[in-house]
């Protein structure tokens, strides 16, 4: 780039004593400066004009500054004035006793002296009560009391608050009046507050003296600033001559029209200054060109736009006459040059072709980079074939499309010739006439789609108008495609292996030129690294379907039949994988049921196969009809022992054991025993709607063996709705467990009265919008066994009450209407009380129940289990149980704190 700005540096030439020859410029300079001294004219004329009018302009700034300050200084004062009037009176008006003083015999008395008091705090002039016809009541002058006010109070005897400039009897002031209103909003006196003119003018005598030192000092910075400008036009021009001032121009201007580089000079006008040869041939400017206005040129919109604008340019590229120039452009008057503007031009349309092929290059390197790393974040078909399109749009292709076999969607193989699903969509627009996602597509035998599936290759279709095999596809949607401006399509199969999942069309509308070669092999290197990806994804489709038909086949498929709760139950696997999860209802003697809810650590196949094997477990150890306690204990050394087995065979870490809930309720007494191992606390919604989290001792997760689990006792009205529930409900990676449980509350509270509703208010709720765990949930209603389905009899300790027994339970039943189980019923109650009274302690007492089933339940003191005996043809005994065991449904033992009930359940 060539400078025009500077000097050229003289050749230097030495002297045989060491010293430097005088240079050219070095010596017209000094003769010039010898002749302004004989002539007595002034070496710096234009730098004294300058001064002088610098001088000028800085007097008229200061004095404008001066007077405007001290007007504007004058209206604050007055301004402020009149606000702290206002502020003064209406206090004053409103203060309390203003209004009883008003109304007294002698206002004068009681109100003078705070009127001066007030006067002196708030640095007013004067504070003047006064009665509705303008009399004085108070003023800093007592000789005015009793006369007449000076000022308008018509205003303030409507109501409002007038302020106003006068000459008042203490000389002029600004003063305010409001009115003093009494009850039901009369005015029953007015007050008036004012200052002085000579008080608010004090503010701009203070600054006067500040104004002009500070127009002093501008005064002389203007000097010394002055100075040094003419001391830098001297410096600047050297005190060349006029010959070696030509003599400098004509090198300039030979080197100027030497370059290969074009060079504009513009001025601040917009005019032409100056246009080397290079810059007349590249932009083609016309002969008397240099004088004329830029936009007289007849030059391109663009280059037109940058010459006049004299903005600063860096090597932007603009298009003339077909070539692209490199235009860099910067003002002339940075350094206090004149207005305008320096353009320099540079020929650079080979070099930017060569540059656009590698910028093309890297872009393609930069989108399959992206495409390694964009694609298959996610292991679901669906988001992996968004994450293709949405990469492709706009870097590569307008419209994208991804069409899949239903099977690869379901985690299956393929199967060739079947129907596709458009799965994916992503464009610069949304309004294209494209199949929309989720449209099954059966492409026709010409269609390229149907070729590329056909061979397993890529097919480039550059002309979708001139394209007979995909216009038949569907003839009214090809042509709506082909109008909207879709002209070019890429489409290739999604290959894995051997197997082809879909196939990806890239489509093409803005930019007119059609796909090329070098196009086709980057859209087939970005649709094999997505082909993995969906492969990938449809493998693990299938195997997370796998595990969670396993997971859903050990879970209960249906509720057993009970009527001791009314129970709704939901399951939501987690979205990463399958968990551990498991809830069961199970009915136990009594018409008691029991809820559990547990939860094993880990995810996958393994997690949902000791889940199995605990479920198992569970139902095994609530037909011994054991407390919570006992059986959580139980459980807990089963734990332990898949755990030992587990670590010795893989020789790793151990499951690390497992936490659950177990919960009896008994309608008859509407109590219900709950413990739990490292499980959540159930929550309780009590008929009244009413939310609490029952204090349940927290026991030790299975597993850890040695310490005891503890149990709680509910006592829970007819109607209330217990809700058990897993970790995955309350707790999370982002939130903890106790927002977790406030979440929970507040669901509750507003859930509707049936289990139903509670469920679908739960998880309506914001605690399972993208579950991170499995989440089982069972929400149980509770209900009581009328006391007109319940007798109970205490039997005294001797044979011969056997007899009465039976009678007792006949009447019984025939008031229920069972007279048909009448001798069945007679002939088990007959076999337990006699072993009760016989081999059993006091007390002895018989219950039934009328429930589904028919209960007989006799109670003793004893903890001795009675077994069942199969007798011989020659033995007395011994068949008393096994006539039960026949004539009942099920029957069995079960133990209490104060001895054990021997039951027995009859089909009503």
């Amino acid at each position: 780039m060539v400078r025009l700005t500077g000097r050229p540096r003289a050749r230097s030439t030495h002297r045989p004593d060491g010293l430097r020859a005088q240079r050219p410029y070095d010596r017209a300079r000094r003769a010039r400066e010898h002749r302004h001294r004989r002539t007595g004219l002034p070496a710096r004329s234009v730098a004294g004009q300058v001064f002088v009018l610098q001088v000028v302009i800085v007097l008229l700034l200061v004095v404008s500054a001066v007077v405007a300050q001290v007007l504007q200084v004058r209206h604050d004062s007055t301004q402020e004035a009149r606000n702290r009037s206002v502020a003064v009176a209406e206090t004053f008006a409103n203060a309390p006793g203003t209004v009883a003083a008003l109304k007294s015999a002698d206002p004068t008395a009681i109100l003078q002296p705070r009127a001066e008091a007030a006067r002196k705090a708030s640095k007013v002039d004067f504070i003047v009560v006064m009665n509705t016809d303008g009399i004085r009541y108070t003023h800093p002058k007592p000789d005015r009391i009793g006369k007449k006010f000076v000022g308008d109070i018509a205003p303030a005897l409507a109501g409002h608050v007038v302020t106003e400039e006068i000459i008042g009897t203490i000389g002029p002031l600004v003063q305010a009046v409001v009115p003093v209103e009494g009850p039901g909003g009369k005015v029953v006196g007015l007050v008036s507050a004012g200052v002085t003119k000579a008080n608010v003018g004090g503010t701009a005598d203070q600054q006067l003296p500040l104004l002009l030192t500070a127009a002093g000092a501008a005064l002389i910075l203007a000097t010394g600033g002055t100075a040094l400008v003419s001391r830098r036009l001297q410096h600047q021009t050297h005190g060349l001559g006029p010959h070696e001032m030509t003599r400098m121009y004509e090198h300039h201007d030979a080197v100027l029209h030497a370059v290969r580089e074009g060079v504009i000079i513009v001025s601040g006008e917009g005019r032409l200054l100056l246009a080397n040869d290079e810059a007349r041939l590249l932009l083609d400017l016309p002969e008397n060109a240099e004088g004329r206005l830029i936009l007289d040129l007849g030059l391109d919109v663009e280059m037109t736009a940058l010459l006049a604008s004299a903005r600063v340019a860096t090597d932007e590229v603009h298009r003339v006459g077909g070539r692209l120039l490199a235009v860099n452009q910067r003002p002339t008057d940075l350094e206090g040059g004149p207005p305008g503007s320096v353009t320099t031009l540079r020929d650079s349309t080979e070099l930017r072709a060569l540059s656009g092929r590698a910028e093309v290059a890297r872009e393609r390197l930069n989108m399959l980079y992206d495409a390694g790393v964009g694609i298959g974040t996610s292991l679901d078909v669906t988001r992996t074939a968004e994450e293709l399109a949405e990469l492709a749009v706009p870097r590569f292709a307008d419209f994208v499309t991804v069409d899949l076999y239903d099977a690869v969607l379901s985690g299956e193989e393929p199967q060739p010739g079947t129907e596709l699903r458009r799965t994916a969509y992503s464009g610069v627009r949304d309004d294209a006439p494209l199949y929309p996602v989720g449209k099954q597509i059966q492409f026709v035998e010409s269609a390229p789609q149907a070729r590329s599936l056909d061979t397993g290759d890529a097919v480039v279709e550059p002309r979708l108008g001139e394209a007979p095999g995909w216009l038949t596809q569907d003839p009214e949607r090809t042509a709506q495609v082909v109008e909207y401006g879709i002209h070019s399509l890429i489409t290739v199969p999604l290959r894995a292996g051997a197997l082809i999942l879909g196939v990806v069309n890239f489509w093409r509308s803005d930019k007119p030129e059609p796909f090329d070669s070098e196009e086709l092999a980057l859209a087939e290197e970005l649709v094999a690294r997505a082909a993995v990806s969906i492969d990938n994804s449809r493998r693990y489709t299938r195997e997370h379907g796998m595990a969670v038909t396993l997971q859903r086949s050990l879970l209960p498929r249906r509720l057993p039949e009970q009527t001791a709760l009314d129970v709704a139950y939901r399951y939501l696997p987690a979205k990463a994988g399958v968990g551990g999860d498991w809830f069961d209802v199970l009915p136990l003697s009594g018409a008691r049921v029991a809820l559990v809810v547990g939860d094993v650590v880990g995810h996958g196949l393994h997690a949902a196969a000791t889940m199995g094997r605990l479920r198992t477990a569970v139902l095994n150890f609530s037909a011994l009809d054991l407390p919570p306690d006992e059986l959580l204990g139980l459980l807990d050394e089963l734990v332990g022992r898949i755990d030992q087995d587990e670590t010795t065979e893989d020789s790793g870490a151990p499951v690390t054991g497992a936490t659950c809930l177990y919960a009896i309720y008994d309608p008859v007494t509407l109590r219900c025993t709950v413990a739990r191992a490292g499980h959540p606390p159930p929550a309780l919604i009590r008929p009244d709607g009413t939310v609490e989290f029952p204090d349940v001792p927290a026991g030790p997760p299975l597993g850890l063996g040695g310490l005891p689990f503890e149990t709680a006792e509910l006592k829970l009205e007819e109607g209330s709705r217990l809700v058990l529930y897993t970790d995955g409900l309350v707790e999370d990676r982002e939130r903890d467990i106790d927002v977790g449980l406030e979440m929970l509350r507040t669901a509750l509270t507003r859930a509707g009265d049936s289990p139903e509703d509670t469920c679908r208010a739960v998880l309506d709720s914001e605690l399972s919008v993208r579950p991170s765990d499995d989440i089982a949930l069972i929400v149980a209603r509770t209900r009581a066994l009328g006391a007109d389905r319940i007798a109970e009899w205490r039997v005294p300790s001797d044979p011969a009450a056997v007899a009465d027994m039976r009678a007792s339970v006949t009447r019984q039943l025939t008031h229920w209407g069972l007279d048909e189980l009448t001798f069945t019923t007679e002939l088990i109650l007959s076999e337990l009380v006699t072993n009760a009274i016989r081999y059993g302690n006091d007390p002895v007492r018989v219950r039934l129940l009328r429930d589904r089933t028919l209960i007989c339940e006799v109670y003793d003191g004893s903890t001795t289990s009675p077994h069942l005996r199969y007798a011989a043809m020659t033995d007395e005994g011994g068949r008393g149980l096994f006539l039960v065991a026949q004539l009942s449904e099920r029957w069995g033992t079960r133990y209490t704190p104060a001895g054990k009930v021997i039951w027995a359940e009859q089909t009503l």
